[in-house]
């Protein structure tokens, strides 16, 4: 990496000044930017949207967070800058490359297909439903993240997976400890152990007696350790109710702040399942993730060389407005086709179907039973999530007439 390239500075993820800001622009002019971390190492940012879709379905580019070193690609208060590599957690496939991926997330595949998730959609839309009726006896103002964004999601998932749903409370505290940024190594690895101290013994019960859930359907599989289980139920529990839920509600931020938005909604219903493509494009919650080249690879006209660090920004290749124009518009008639909002690749979002169809019977609930919803706050004063790697909003106080 010569000189000349001039790196940037950490990753331009500030998205402090509002919910919709996107990386800094690099795409029109370097997609494929040098970047140097905190201590000195050099890496790569990819911000176009062609670059990130090549590094993220090219097997040399690996996932695996135990080769090379891993670096902290930003300022964390009480977070040394990492080091070295992490070690590999058995059952956690999303850090994994082929064979190991392969063998792991097939066994899944079943459980997440298109036919399955249509099938279950009925109960999903009751779930929602019997959310939306407990909200609408509540006394606004409502916090819409506690009373539906974050129930609606951990009871599909809770009730898919087969884990109780009142344990909620303990998992919900772990889950979200360990997804801040601005939080001590010892308290990341504490509430990563609390979850997966609850979910080991629960993994175990099921083996020992096996029920009619996801889980269940896993622990009869004798190819699979306990290990391996327990680190599956980690990575489906997290990502089911920690994404959808931020898209609820950081959904209804963005609809709520583009009132003509809401009101083609409302007179189109049709436009729902394109609503939340451009949502998802628009927003993109979970951003920023992690590469290693395990060889040297042009990418752009840039030679990243074997052993480098890569970050890739779903969020700026969703704003790239090579592909898609006018990007920074939330356009709910948009031809949204190939938004990378759920990756690319062979680590595409597992449960993205479902994550479609619960954002579907939640926007369209939601619009449905409360005509007059509008924030009950200035949106200057809706708390941002800008402290944890998925972003959303910590509270959405919102009321009715």
């Amino acid at each position: 990496m010569s000189q000349q390239l001039s790196p940037v500075k950490g990753l331009p993820m500030d998205r402090d000044a509002g919910p919709f800001d996107p990386p800094a622009a690099l795409r029109e002019t370097r997609p494929v930017s040098p970047m140097l971390f905190p201590d000195g190492h050099e890496g790569w940012l990819i911000t176009g949207y062609d670059a990130v879709r090549q590094v993220m379905s090219d097997a040399r580019f690996s996932n695996r967070l135990d080769l090379g070193v891993v670096h902290v690609p930003y300022e964390t208060p009480g977070m040394p800058v990492a080091t070295e590599p992490s070690p590999q957690i058995p059952g956690l496939f999303i850090s994994m490359d082929t064979p190991d991926h392969t063998r792991l997330r097939r066994k899944l595949t079943g459980a997440f297909t298109v036919k399955r998730m249509k099938q279950l959609e009925e109960g999903i839309i009751k779930i929602t439903e019997q959310q939306l009726d407990a909200v609408a006896q509540l006394a606004p103002p409502v916090d819409l993240v506690r009373e539906f964004a974050l129930p609606v999601p951990s009871l599909v998932i809770c009730e898919l997976l087969g884990v109780p749903y009142a344990d909620r409370e303990t998992f919900q505290a772990n889950s979200s400890k360990f997804m801040e940024r601005d939080v001590n190594l010892e308290d990341k690895m504490a509430a990563f152990g609390g979850m997966m101290g609850y979910l080991g013994q629960l993994c175990a019960d099921k083996r020992a007696e096996p029920g009619e859930d996801i889980l269940s359907d896993l622990a009869r599989d004798s190819d699979l350790s306990i290990e391996e289980l327990t680190g599956m139920a980690f990575l489906l529990l997290l990502a089911g109710h920690e994404t959808t839920a931020n898209m609820l509600s950081l959904g209804a931020f963005a609809l709520l702040e583009n009132p003509a938005r809401l009101d083609e909604l409302r007179a189109d219903p049709t436009l729902f399942p394109n609503a939340v493509e451009e949502l998802m494009r628009y927003l993109s919650v979970a951003d920023i993730f992690y590469r290693y080249a395990t060889e040297d690879v042009e990418i752009a006209g840039e030679t990243i060389p074997a052993g480098s660090t890569v970050v890739v920004s779903l969020l700026a290749a969703n704003r790239d407005p090579a592909h898609f124009e006018n990007p920074d518009v939330l356009d709910l008639h948009r031809k949204v086709r190939g938004q990378v909002a759920f990756g690319h690749g062979i680590h595409q979002c597992l449960g993205q179907q479902l994550a479609r169809i619960e954002m579907r019977a939640g926007f369209e609930g939601l619009l449905r039973r409360f005509s007059g919803l509008r924030l009950a706050v200035p949106a200057a004063e809706v708390p941002l999530r800008t402290n944890m790697n998925i972003y959303g909003v910590h509270e959405l106080p919102v009321t009715w007439s």
